[in-house]
């Protein structure tokens, strides 16, 4: 019986240095081997934010570490790896180039192919690590870099439905959480902030929310929770307006993700429907129960990833990797980084001032 392909893959594209190995299965569900991922958040916590130059920097220090450790956990052998994955972009460049070139290296040392995979590729397949999934499926992916609506036709066939015209929802809740004095990386922390105050406390503005379809917008809230923070006078209207916040978020995606589901519906007519949230903002519980409300109101099946692969990991990476592996989808070892890459390459950009949508 030949052997099940083993797929090594790197994140490098922020600031997670991960590497994770995935082996194939006849169930359909691939066995993830080893996943491990080490986070930056105490070198950026003093700046409140990632600073590229220190997140490469601790990518070049960790990356051979990690490297050995996920090999270790795993429980194989170089030999008997089938291909190296790597993500080549989105992503911040002078990081995605770490793990990109120790990918080449380890491909080439091993005489092996390698593989250049998208990051938002891995995020919206990272549900068939734990779930049998069959395309199409309607994709929502929330995380600190990107908002859209996409329909998931295939591997690497994607069709934007709608996108943030401005800022990111993840952007929206670490921006919204420095605000409210808390310590980086806050968004996920924002949560549990907003568990402890009233939701109907401020009324914020929900921006395009009655035109633009199923596009997002977060500027205009993250000016209006700026424009308040500078007058709170209690700890408590901080739980409040972190509340108002959260409450906010949950009503603009519930609105707009009944429009998405519009929108997939005209070119998809099949009987089941499913419907996947991913991203790091996919942990978030409450907007974790706002969505599968509204699936089960239109007769979609909500699909998330397990919590600790909505955030950035190698499991995804190898994910993809795998599927491309079985299509002989592999790449030359002089393919570049590509920071700004998207999953719909037909879609137009639509983002700034004057956009019109």
């Amino acid at each position: 019986m030949a052997k099940k392909p083993i797929i090594l893959g790197i994140e490098t594209s922020c600031d997670e240095t991960a590497v994770s190995l995935v082996q194939d299965n006849d169930s359909g569900v691939p066995k993830i081997l080893s996943n491990v991922i080490s986070s930056q958040f105490d070198v950026h916590k003093e700046f409140g934010g990632v600073v590229p130059e220190l997140a490469a920097r601790s990518h070049i220090e960790k990356i051979d570490l990690i490297a050995k450790k996920a090999i270790k956990e795993s429980g194989v052998k170089l030999n008997d790896i089938s291909a190296v994955a790597a993500t080549v972009g989105p992503g911040l460049i002078v990081c995605l180039s770490v793990g990109l070139n120790f990918g080449k290296a380890m491909a080439s040392s091993l005489n092996i192919p390698f593989i250049g995979v998208n990051h938002l590729e891995g995020h919206a397949l990272s549900p068939k690590l734990h779930t049998k999934l069959d395309y199409p499926y309607l994709l929502l992916l929330i995380s600190g870099g990107h908002s859209q609506y996409l329909s998931v036709n295939g591997l690497g066939n994607y069709k934007r439905l709608g996108t943030t015209i401005d800022d990111a929802l993840g952007e929206a809740f670490d921006k919204t959480a420095k605000l409210l004095g808390i310590e980086f990386p806050g968004g996920p922390k924002l949560e549990k902030y907003a568990k402890k105050g009233d939701p109907k406390k401020f009324k914020l503005p929900m921006p395009i929310i009655d035109r633009g379809g199923c596009n997002l917008s977060f500027a205009g809230l993250k000016t209006a929770i700026l424009r308040i923070s500078k007058n709170l006078k209690s700890e408590q209207e901080k739980f409040d307006l972190a509340a108002s916040f959260q409450n906010t978020v949950e009503s603009i995606l519930f609105i707009k993700t009944k429009k998405a589901f519009e929108e997939f519906k005209k070119n998809n007519l099949n009987e089941k429907q499913f419907f996947v949230v991913a991203g790091g903002v996919a942990a978030n519980k409450g907007i974790r129960d706002k969505l599968t409300e509204v699936s089960k109101q239109c007769n979609f099946q909500t699909i998330y990833p397990n919590i600790n692969l909505c955030g950035d990991n190698a499991a995804m990476i190898s994910m993809v990797g795998l599927e491309k592996y079985k299509l002989n989808q592999f790449d030359e070892l002089d393919l570049p980084a590509s920071p700004r890459l998207p999953l719909d390459k037909s879609a137009k950009f639509l983002k700034g001032a004057g956009v019109k949508i």
